[in-house]
C-alpha cells in the first residue's frame, strides 16, 4: 500500500506461477481480439541510484555521500506478455523502458512471422506516483493515454494482425516467462477490453491516475483507521462522487452525486432524475462572426456535420454538380479541410448514423447516374482505409432526405421519396435492419406528397415520425403528417396545413416540447396567385397534452424558408431559419430568434445569406459555429458565436 492506494507485489522468482491459460480468458473464440483497449493502473519504482562521480571518495577523505543520486528504472520491464507454450517469442506483451513504452505483437504478414513494436516515447513513469495508462488498439492506429491526458498517436505500417490465434497461449503478468525484466513496481489493474476505446469509461473521474475499471477486490478496502497512534498520511475518500465529462445518466442510483462539466464550468447535482445546477458560470449570445469561407464542388443542398470517435469532426456536403460529387471535409486545426470525394447526383442530403460499431453515411441522390439509373447509397466507414466506402444502393425516387432511428432495440432508416417522372404522390419507404444478412430490407411504404423531409423524435415511451409534404401536382396548400408507432408500423396521428413544407424540426425548452415547420411558397393552380409567393409565415407548434396533439404557438414571417436548426448557448435557446428567396432575389437575410418565454420566439440576428438551404449546429473545443450552405452559389459559411 503506497499513497492510500493497494498493488500487488510480483516475485521474479517464480514467473511462471504467475501465469494462466489464454482459454480462461477466450472461451468461445481461440483468436485475440482485432481491435481492443489494455487498461493499466501501476506505479513504476525507481531503480537503484547512479551516484555522481564528486559523491565518491575524495582525495585521502575516505567515503563522501553521494552530493547527486539519480534513480532510474531497469531497462526493461514486463507488464504483462502473452506467449505459446515451448515458444520464445511474444504474441502480445506491453514492456516499459526508461521514458517510453512499447508494444508488441506477432505478425504472420511476412514469411515466418515478425514482430512488430510500437514505441511510445516520452513517457515519463518512474515519479513513484500512481498512473493509469489506456492503450487503444485498431489495425494501424495505436493510441496511448497517460492519466487522461492528450493521447499520444502512432500509426504503423503493419497493422495488428486481424487473426492472432492464442491456441496453447498463456498470459503472463510482469514477466516473460523469465527472471530477466520482471515488474519491479506495484500493479493494481490489468484489463483487456475488446473491441472498444476505453478512455471514455475511465476518464471521467476525479483522480485519472487511480481510476477504476476492474480493480481486485483484495486491492480496493483500504483501512479506515491508523495503526495504533500513527496519523494517517493520505486522506481517505467520503460518499462523494464527482464525475467529469460528458453529461452522465441521472437516475435514482446516481442520486446525490455530482457532475462537472468542464465546458460550462458548472457544478450539477442528481436529484435522482434530472441534473439540477449548484455553480455554473452561464455564456450568452453577443454577436456572430464570419469565420471560414468554405469553396465547395459545386452548389450545397444539405450539410451533415457528425464526429467518428477517435477520428475526427466531419461535415459531409451534399453538392449537386456530378462530377465531381459531393465532398467530405475534416476539421483540422480550427478549419474544415478536404477529406474525401464521393460521387453523388444531385446529392439533397446525407445523414450519419451508427447501428453497434458499424459507422454509416447514407446520400439521398435527386437524379439519375450515367447509365440512367436511380439510387441513393449506404456507405460505410472503413476503420481500415479511414474512408466511407460503398455499402448498400437503395432504389429511390428524386430522394430529397434520409432520416435514421431506433425503435425497441431495431434500426430503421426512412428516405423520402419526391416525385417519380411527374408523378409527385408516391410512397415513401421505411426501411428495417436485418442483422442476418447486414442490410436494410423495406419494412413500411407511406404515402407523401413532393415530400421534402422526415422527422424522427420521441416523447416519453412513444415514437413520431414527421413529413414535410411539398406539392401534390396542382397546389404546395396541402396537410404535412405526423405518425406514430404502435403495433409495429406507423399510424396515422395528426395532419397539419403546410405551404409547401420543406422542413421539420423538433426541439425542447424545459418540459415543453415544440416542432416547427418551414414553408417554402404558398402556391394553387386553381386559386388567383398571391403578391408573392414567397413571403409567408412559417409556423412553430407546441404539444399540448390535455388535448393530445400539436397546437399552433407562433407564426414568424419567412422567405421561402428550407429550413430549421434549434441551438442553445448557455441557458438560452435560439432557432435560426434558412431564407432562401424573397421573390426578387436570393440574396436574403437567414434570421436567429432567441427564446423570449411569453413573447415566444423574437429576431436577434440578422445574418447576410445567398440562397440559404441548410443550417447545423456544432460545437468543438474552441467553442460554438453555425454552419450554413447556398444552393445558389459553390460557397458556404462558417459563423463562430462569440459569447460573453
Amino acid at each position: 500500500q503506497v499513497q492510500g492506494v493497494r498493488g500487488f507485489q510480483l516475485s521474479a522468482s517464480r514467473p511462471r506461477a504467475l501465469a494462466f491459460p489464454a482459454s480462461r480468458l477466450f472461451i468461445h473464440c481461440d483468436r485475440f481480439p482485432e481491435e481492443f483497449s489494455i487498461i493499466v493502473t501501476l506505479r513504476v519504482l525507481r531503480g537503484p541510484a547512479k551516484v555522481s562521480a564528486a559523491g565518491r571518495a575524495r582525495r585521502g577523505h575516505g567515503p563522501a555521500p553521494p552530493l547527486r543520486a539519480r534513480a532510474v528504472p531497469q531497462r526493461n520491464e514486463y507488464i504483462f506478455t502473452l506467449m505459446v507454450e515451448e515458444s520464445p517469442g511474444v504474441l502480445v506483451g506491453l514492456r516499459y523502458a526508461p521514458d517510453r513504452l512499447h508494444f508488441v505483437f506477432w505478425s504472420q504478414e511476412r514469411a515466418g512471422g515478425w514482430q512488430t513494436r510500437v514505441t511510445f516515447p516520452n513517457v515519463s513513469l518512474s515519479d513513484n506516483q500512481w498512473h493509469t495508462l489506456i492503450l487503444a488498439v485498431s489495425g494501424q492506429s495505436f493510441s496511448l493515454t497517460v492519466d487522461c491526458s492528450i493521447p499520444k498517436d502512432v500509426v504503423v505500417e503493419t497493422p495488428f494482425p486481424a487473426s492472432l490465434s492464442v491456441r496453447r497461449a498463456s498470459f503472463y503478468l510482469g514477466n516473460r516467462r523469465r527472471r530477466k525484466g520482471v515488474f519491479t513496481g506495484l500493479l493494481r489493474q490489468l484489463v483487456l477490453l475488446p473491441g472498444a476505446d476505453a478512455t471514455s469509461r475511465i476518464c471521467h473521474t476525479v483522480n485519472f491516475k487511480v481510476a477504476t475499471l476492474s480493480v481486485p477486490t483484495v486491492l480496493q478496502d483500504v483501512p479506515a483507521k491508523p495503526v495504533s497512534n500513527e496519523v494517517l498520511k493520505y486522506p481517505y475518500e467520503t460518499g462523494m462522487k464527482v464525475t467529469l465529462g460528458a453529461r452522465p445518466r441521472c437516475t435514482k442510483q446516481e442520486k446525490a452525486q455530482f457532475w462537472f462539466n468542464a465546458s460550462r464550468r458548472g457544478l450539477y447535482l442528481c436529484n435522482g432524475s434530472t441534473w439540477l445546477s449548484m455553480l455554473e458560470v452561464q455564456h450568452r449570445l453577443d454577436y456572430v462572426e464570419e469565420y471560414q469561407n468554405l469553396v465547395t464542388n459545386s452548389e450545397t443542398m444539405g450539410i451533415e456535420v457528425f464526429s467518428i470517435p477517435k477520428v475526427g469532426l466531419f461535415a459531409a456536403m451534399a453538392n449537386r454538380i456530378t462530377p465531381p460529387g459531393s465532398a467530405i471535409y475534416r476539421w483540422t486545426e480550427g478549419k474544415f479541410v478536404h477529406y474525401q470525394n464521393i460521387p453523388t447526383h444531385q446529392a439533397q442530403s446525407w445523414k450519419y448514423f451508427t447501428i453497434g460499431k458499424k459507422i454509416f453515411l447514407a446520400v439521398a441522390n435527386f437524379e439519375q447516374n450515367e447509365r440512367g439509373q436511380e439510387f441513393s447509397v449506404i456507405y460505410k466507414w472503413s476503420r481500415r482505409k479511414a474512408k466511407f466506402i460503398t455499402y448498400q444502393r437503395i432504389t429511390t425516387h428524386s430522394a430529397r432526405d434520409w432520416e435514421a432511428f431506433v425503435i425497441e432495440g431495431e434500426a430503421f432508416l426512412a428516405v423520402v421519396n419526391h416525385r417519380e417522372g411527374n408523378n409527385h404522390n408516391i410512397d415513401s419507404v421505411i426501411y428495417r435492419w436485418n442483422p442476418r444478412t447486414g442490410l436494410f430490407e423495406t419494412n413500411q411504404t407511406i404515402p407523401t406528397s413532393g415530400a421534402y423531409d422526415w422527422e424522427f423524435f420521441t416523447i416519453g415511451p412513444y415514437s413520431f415520425l414527421a413529413v414535410a409534404n411539398t406539392f401534390n401536382g396542382t397546389s404546395t396548400k396541402i396537410y404535412s403528417h405526423i405518425y406514430i408507432w404502435l403495433s409495429g408500423s406507423f399510424q396515422l396521428f395528426q395532419s397539419i396545413l403546410t405551404f409547401g413544407a420543406a422542413d421539420w424540426e423538433v426541439f425542447h425548452i424545459g418540459d415543453r416540447v415544440f416542432l416547427a415547420v418551414a414553408n417554402s411558397h404558398s402556391y394553387d393552380s386553381g386559386m388567383p396567385a398571391p403578391s408573392n409567393f414567397y413571403a409567408i409565415n412559417s409556423s412553430i407548434y407546441e404539444l399540448n397534452i390535455t388535448a393530445q396533439m400539436f397546437v399552433k404557438f407562433q407564426d414568424l414571417l419567412t422567405y421561402s424558408a428550407l429550413d430549421w436548426e434549434f441551438f442553445s448557448v448557455g441557458d438560452d435557446s435560439f432557432l435560426v431559419v434558412a431564407n432562401s428567396f424573397d421573390g426578387f432575389t436570393f440574396s436574403v437575410n437567414s434570421i436567429i430568434y432567441r427564446w423570449q418565454g411569453y413573447e415566444g420566439f423574437v429576431a436577434a440576428h440578422h445574418l447576410p445569406t445567398v440562397g440559404c438551404r441548410d443550417w447545423e449546429a456544432f460545437h468543438t473545443a474552441e467553442g460554438s459555429y453555425l454552419f450554413y450552405s447556398s444552393a445558389k452559389e459553390p460557397l458556404s459559411k462558417v459563423l463562430k458565436l462569440k459569447t460573453t
